[in-house]
Parts: structure tokens; C-alpha cells; sequence
């Protein structure tokens, strides 16, 4: 995610929001120095065990807490036992104990002991602390009077910190709705491709926090086909950039806000060129607010095998006819397999600059070994129309601000996808202090939830 942590102006300078995982380990680690406290543990004898235990165990979302809780448990486990039965064994061999020589390399044998437990039981992420735990039990030996004690309050002093920590995430903090902020997802970071089922979990929390009130634009390298049939019921807030940022789509209300179409003389040059090459393709238009897409040329198997896919969408308007302007047309496609794209791309590439024009290649779903080259318009892309979109909605809500939310190698699960929207919502509703002053928003009454 791209994100400001100082903004510098004539007027303001601001700090970065206090991160709700900051405030509630620092509110763990209290917890647990209190507990201690009550018990009677001060200085020497306060056991920062639990403390270390709440700092490790606390993460951004209670799931992940328990997760790192429950191997933090394991791994604790592991060193306390090996820990325990060295502190028994020593003591039968005394001579043992007495030479640093003897000593130190049997307590190595039990940190490699207490490692590759872990790893057996298929635990490896754990391995490590139970080598740290199995440490701390024996460190002191022989000064250790009763091994049983020593490995018992290792344990409770993890499960102590766990337990607070796991308490503290669940517990809700006082949070602020960041209504000025529009947030910018990319749909290729909340599904692998066009033609792919968008994962129920993503659909979900991408509703609830359309319904919490959250300005989030969806921004997709495709035509509004691919979210709308998958959309059904739910109202975004923001209209939706489609077509690499050619166009700007208000799902709502069925209506294209802004296209950017190629240059007339440069849609024909460009049909003719390809026209002489051999080459077919598909012409995608916008013309009173339908998107319709036309053919050219002979259809490739490899067209065939996209075209028997896409028409099946109801968003999708495939015509066989050539009755179309050229300056409706959005985008040129050229459908290829076995890396013609690029030897295309190649043979255009002299005259497309100073023709106003700009190319990419991407795979092609649905068609194995496949890609697809795309011819816009040079202006027609993201950056742009992140800024058509915002001055757009500025015009109905002055002072908006862009922050896009972005998954640094796009969707890899469904997971990373929902992990994605999390951090939007926590973006979305960072926690506030009742006494911290938002400077834009102060007077606003739904300040905290």
C-alpha cells in the first residue's frame, strides 16, 4: 500500500495515524506487568516471559493472534519438556554439570534436540522458540533447585502473555470513519483473472465495507463485464475504472462517466495497418453507454476460443456488423498464441508514439500459451483516470484524497485478497485516542463509532 506517513504543507504538518496494533500491544504488555504486580513480582523477580510473549502473539487481526499463539504455545512446550528432562538428567551425572566442556556442548545437543522436535512435528515455524524456551529453562543449571518449578512458570508465563494478548485484540477500540479518503483497489489483486469466480470471502468484506460507508474505486484492466455479473446486490460507492483507465463507469446507474477513445485518424490508420498485415481483431466500443464489441478479419482458433467464452456474458455486446465510428473506439485487442503479441507489438511500435497511441501485452485467460495485445490511447490509462475520477467527486464533496490500496504481486490467494481489504478497513478506520484532534474532520459528529 502507498502510504504518506508526512504531509508537509504551508498550513499543516501531520503525524501518521497511531496504528491500532501499536496501541493494543502497549496495552498488553501493561496488562501483564500489572498481573505480575498483583501477584507480588517486582524488579529482579518480574518475569518478562508473558510481556515478550503478548508483543510476539499480538498481529494485526485476532485470526492471525491466534495463529502465532497457538505456535507460540507449541514451541514452548517443546523447550519446556526437553528443558525438564535435562534438569532431571544432569543431576544423575554430576561430573557432567561441573566442566563447561561437558556442559555447554550437552545443552547445544538439547537446543538441536528441541529444534528438530519441532520440525517433526511438522511445526518448523515454532522451531526456533523452542530452542529459546528450552534456553531459558536450563541457562541458570546448576543453580536450579527445583526443575519443575522452573519449566512450570515458563509455561505459565506464555500462556499469561497469549491470554492477554488474544483478550486485548479481541476488544474493540474507539475508532475513526475516514470519510474524505477514496480508496483505489485494483481487481487483479481480488481475483487471478477475468473469467475466474471473485472468492465469496472477497465479495463479502468488499460489500460490508461498502455498507460501512467506505469510498472504494475498483479498477480493472477490462471492460465492467468482468465484476458486474459477479456484483449483483451490491451498490459500490465510487464509480469504477474499467479498461486499463480508459473508461470511467458508474455501475449504478448503468452509465459510462468518461471514455477516452483513440484519435479518429488513428483508430483508421490503425484498422488498415493491421488490415495489410493479416492480422484480425476485436474493436471495443462505447456508444450510448453500451459496450459493443466488433470483429475484423478472418477469427483465429485463438479468437474463436475467447470470443465462445465472452459472448456468453450478458455485459457484453459482440456485433457482427462494422456499423461503428471510429471515434467510439476505446481499445483495439489483438488475440494471439505462442508469443505473436510481442513480434506485433513490434512491427507497430515505430509509428504508435507520435500517433497518440500506446500498447500492452497480458496474458490471455482462458486460452492456454495465450496473450493479447491492447492498443489505447496514450492518455487512457490508470494514473489519469484516477485524476478524471477524483475531480469528478470532488465537485459534489470538496477536499477528497486518493490512497491506493495495492497488493505488491497482485492475487495470489484468497487470502492475501481478504488480507488486502483488511488493511483498507483498518486505512479506512485507523483507531484514534478520545483525545486526539483531527485537524479536516473535528467538528464532525460520527467522529468515533
Amino acid at each position: 500500500m502507498i502510504s504518506r506517513f508526512f504531509k508537509l504543507s504551508h498550513k499543516h504538518f501531520y503525524l501518521p495515524p497511531l496504528g491500532q496494533r501499536i496501541v493494543k500491544t502497549a496495552v498488553a504488555v501493561f496488562l501483564c506487568l500489572v498481573f505480575y504486580r498483583l501477584r507480588g513480582y517486582r524488579g529482579e523477580t518480574m518475569s518478562a516471559e508473558a510481556a515478550i510473549t503478548a508483543i510476539i502473539c499480538m498481529q494485526p487481526y485476532v485470526e492471525d493472534t491466534k495463529e502465532y499463539s497457538l505456535n507460540r504455545l507449541a514451541g514452548t512446550l517443546i523447550g519446556a519438556v526437553w528443558g525438564f528432562l535435562f534438569l532431571l538428567i544432569m543431576p544423575i551425572f554430576p561430573a557432567l554439570g561441573q566442566n563447561p566442556f561437558t556442559l555447554y556442548p550437552l545443552m547445544g545437543l538439547g537446543v538441536l534436540i528441541s529444534l528438530y522436535s519441532a520440525v517433526a512435528i511438522r511445526k518448523p515455524d515454532t522451531s526456533s522458540l523452542a530452542a529459546i524456551v528450552f534456553v531459558c529453562v536450563v541457562i541458570a543449571y546448576p543453580d536450579i533447585e527445583h526443575p519443575l518449578d522452573q519449566a512450570f512458570h515458563r509455561v505459565l508465563d506464555v500462556l499469561v502473555g497469549t491470554a492477554i494478548a488474544v483478550g486485548v485484540n479481541i476488544f474493540r477500540l474507539p475508532r475513526v470513519k475516514q470519510r474524505n479518503k477514496v480508496f483505489f483497489v485494483r481487481t487483479k489483486d481480488l481475483a487471478s483473472d477475468q473469467l475466474s469466480q471473485i472468492p465469496s470471502a472477497v465479495l463479502f468484506r468488499l460489500n460490508y465495507l461498502y455498507n460501512d460507508g467506505a469510498k472504494v474505486c475498483l479498477m480493472s484492466e477490462h471492460a465492467p463485464a468482468f465484476f458486474m455479473s459477479q456484483m449483483t446486490g451490491v451498490s459500490l460507492s465510487v464509480p469504477m475504472i474499467v479498461m486499463d483507465g480508459a473508461g470511467i463507469y458508474d455501475a449504478n446507474e448503468n452509465v459510462y462517466l468518461s471514455t477516452v477513445t483513440l484519435p479518429p485518424d488513428s483508430s483508421r490508420w490503425l484498422m488498415k495497418r493491421l488490415d495489410t498485415l493479416g492480422i484480425s481483431y476485436f474493436i471495443y466500443t462505447v456508444h450510448k453507454n453500451r459496450n459493443c464489441i466488433y470483429h475484423r478479419g478472418r477469427m483465429t482458433d485463438a479468437e474463436a476460443v475467447v470470443y465462445q467464452r465472452l459472448k456468453r456474458s450478458p455485459y457484453r455486446q459482440y456485433l457482427d456488423d462494422d456499423r461503428f465510428a471510429p471515434e467510439d473506439i476505446v481499445y483495439i485487442k489483438v488475440v494471439t498464441a505462442g508469443g505473436q503479441a510481442a513480434r506485433i507489438e513490434k512491427a507497430l511500435a515505430s509509428s504508435l508514439a507520435h500517433r497518440g497511441l500506446r500498447t500492452v501485452i497480458r496474458p490471455q485467460a482462458g486460452l492456454p500459451d495465450g496473450t493479447s495485445l491492447y492498443i489505447y490511447a496514450a492518455n487512457a490509462n490508470m494514473a489519469h483516470a484516477q485524476e478524471r475520477l477524483m475531480r469528478l467527486l470532488e465537485k459534489k464533496e470538496p477536499g477528497l484524497q486518493a490512497t491506493d490500496v495495492f497488493s505488491e504481486h497482485g492475487y495470489q490467494s484468497e487470502h492475501d485478497a481478504v488480507h488486502l481489504l483488511h488493511t483498507l478497513g483498518n486505512s479506512y478506520e485507523p483507531f484514534r485516542p478520545f483525545f486526539w484532534i483531527d485537524p479536516e474532520n473535528e467538528k464532525d459528529p460520527r467522529r468515533f463509532r
